[in-house]
């Protein structure tokens, strides 16, 4: 099954998130078939704290693809913004 989740990236105290498409049973941050988006929830400034390629994961969720409940509310913060 095909997965869209969140891949953990950045330093130990700094975490920031890749949005990625994925086989379920590959390991969260090896392979993935393409990147959606990125997260950083510790953004601040001008930074950009969430960036969603929504078409791209709209097509994904149209083929099949589940995505995760944190994703999920990633999406819908995306879409009201």
């Amino acid at each position: 099954m095909v997965v869209i989740r969140l891949a953990r990236r950045g330093s130990k105290h700094d975490p920031k998130y890749r949005i990625t498409v994925a086989d379920q049973r590959r390991w969260v941050k090896g392979k993935f078939i393409e990147i959606i988006g990125h997260y950083d929830p510790s953004a601040s400034g001008k930074a950009e704290k969430l960036n969603i390629d929504l078409a791209k994961a709209n097509d994904w969720i149209k083929k099949g693809a589940q995505p995760t409940e944190r994703v999920k509310s990633l999406l819908k913060q995306a879409q009201s913004n």
